[in-house]
C-alpha cells in the first residue's frame, strides 16, 4: 500500500543531509562536552557553532539561544521565568494557544495565586489585538502575555510585531511560541520586541526532543532545571549534542532553500483546496487560510454525516496519514480546543491537511480519490 504523510506540523521526516550531520556525533564524536580532553572539547566546539549558526539565521545573539528538549519545555520555562524571575503577576495568553502554554499557565497561575484571562478570538481565527490592548491597559499588575506566532491547527500567522509593540507600551513580558515558524519563515527575533521565543527541530525536518528557547539580552533570568552548568549556568544536564548538531543543520538546510520550498509547499496547498471546493460540496475552510496563515497547513470542515465522522481512521486505513488536532493531544477524547474556540467550530468534522517539501501533486490527487471514495 502506498503511504502518504500529511501530518507535517505533527513531525516531519528527518532531512537525509541533517543525518548525515548527526551520525558522526552519534559515533566518533561521543565525547562528553564537559569534558576537557579532546573528546569533549571537539562537541564542545560543535555545540557552540550551532549555537552561532542558529543565532545568526534566527537574528539574534549565541548568547540569547539556549538549547532545550522540544518546544514544550522552552514554552515551560519561559513561562516559569517570567513569573519566578521577572515578576510577572498578570497572565495573558488566548484559548487557541498549544497546551504547552495553556496547561502551564493554568496550572502556574494556580499555584501561585495569580490572575490570568484569555483573549477574544475574532471569527476569523485571530487574536482581538484591542482585546490585548485592554486587558495590558486595565492590569495594576505586570503582565506576560503568551501568544503563538502561528497557529498549530488552523495555520493563523500573529502580527508578531504589533503584539510586541503593545507589550513595549505596558511594560509586558511577551513570549511567543514560534514552533510551526522557525524554519519556515525569514524570522529576527531581535527585531521583534519579542522576550522569549520557541523552537523545534522537527518542525522542520530535523530530530526530535531537540528545541531552542531564544531569550533577549534585556532580560535576566535563573536556571530552569539544576544540576550542573551547562548552557552556561542555564540548562543542567548533558547537552544533546547530535541533536543539536541536527537542529542547526536543519536550520541551515530550510534558510537556504527558503523561497523554492514556500513556492513548492504552498502550491500544493492551493491545489488541494481548490479541488476540494471542486470536487466535495459543503467543504469549507477554518482560519484564515488563505490570508495571514501558514502555507503549509489546511484546516478543512467536511459536513457531518456518519462517513465523515470516522474520517480520520477511514484515512488511515488507506495509507493517508492527517489529523484532527494537535498531535500532543491527540488521546484526549475531546475535540479540538481550537476548533472549539470558532464560531462555527462543532459545526463540521475538521481534519488538518499540513504539507513539507517532499509532499507532491500526485499525492493530493490520491488523497482526493480517496476521500470521494470514502464520502
Amino acid at each position: 500500500m502506498t503511504r502518504v504523510y500529511f501530518d507535517n506540523a505533527a513531525t516531519t521526516p528527518v532531512d537525509p543531509h541533517v543525518v548525515e550531520a548527526m551520525i558522526p556525533f552519534l559515533q566518533t564524536h561521543f565525547g562528553n562536552p564537559s569534558s576537557i580532553y579532546s573528546f569533549g572539547r571537539e562537541t564542545r566546539l560543535a555545540i557552540e557553532n550551532a549555537r552561532k549558526s542558529v543565532a545568526h539565521l534566527l537574528g539574534a545573539k549565541p548568547g540569547e539561544i539556549f538549547f532545550t528538549s522540544g518546544g514544550t519545555e522552552s514554552d515551560n520555562m519561559a513561562i516559569w521565568s517570567a513569573i519566578e524571575d521577572l515578576g510577572c503577576r498578570h497572565l495573558i495568553t488566548s484559548p487557541i494557544e498549544h497546551h504547552a502554554v495553556l496547561h502551564t499557565v493554568n496550572a502556574l497561575a494556580k499555584q501561585r495565586q495569580l490572575t490570568s484571562e484569555l483573549l477574544r478570538v475574532l471569527p476569523n481565527g485571530h487574536i482581538d489585538l484591542a482585546d490585548l490592548e485592554r486587558a495590558l491597559a486595565s492590569s495594576t499588575a505586570r503582565c506576560f502575555v503568551s501568544l503563538m506566532h502561528a497557529n498549530n491547527e488552523i495555520g493563523n500567522l500573529l502580527d508578531i510585531d504589533a503584539v510586541g509593540a503593545l507589550c513595549e507600551k505596558y511594560n509586558a513580558i511577551f513570549h511567543s511560541d514560534t514552533v510551526q515558524t522557525v524554519g519556515h519563515y525569514p524570522l529576527n527575533f531581535s527585531q521583534a520586541k519579542v522576550h522569549f521565543a520557541t523552537g523545534a527541530a522537527h518542525k522542520f525536518h530535523g530530530p526530535k526532543g531537540v528545541g531552542i528557547l531564544y531569550i533577549s539580552e534585556k532580560i535576566k533570568v535563573n536556571p530552569f532545571i539544576h544540576g550542573g552548568g551547562q548552557e552556561r549556568n542555564m540548562r543542567a544536564g548533558t547537552e544533546n549534542v547530535s541533536g543539536i548538531v541536527g537542529f542547526a543543520k536543519a536550520l541551515e538546510l530550510a534558510a537556504a532553500n527558503l523561497q523554492h520550498d514556500q513556492v513548492h509547499i504552498q502550491s500544493i496547498k492551493t491545489y488541494l483546496a481548490t479541488q476540494l471546493q471542486a470536487q466535495i460540496s459543503g467543504v469549507s475552510f477554518n482560519g484564515d487560510w488563505d490570508g495571514a496563515c501558514l502555507y503549509t497547513v489546511l484546516n478543512v470542515s467536511f459536513p457531518r454525516t456518519p462517513q465523515s465522522e470516522l474520517l480520520l481512521m477511514s484515512l488511515d486505513m488507506q495509507g493517508i496519514c492527517v489529523s484532527a488536532g494537535s498531535a500532543c493531544s491527540s488521546g484526549a477524547s475531546q475535540g479540538s480546543h481550537v476548533i472549539q474556540a470558532l464560531p462555527k467550530g462543532n459545526e463540521g468534522v475538521p481534519i488538518r491537511f499540513s504539507f513539507s517539501k517532499f509532499n507532491t501533486k500526485e499525492e493530493v490527487d490520491l488523497l482526493l480519490v480517496k476521500l470521494k471514495e470514502l464520502l
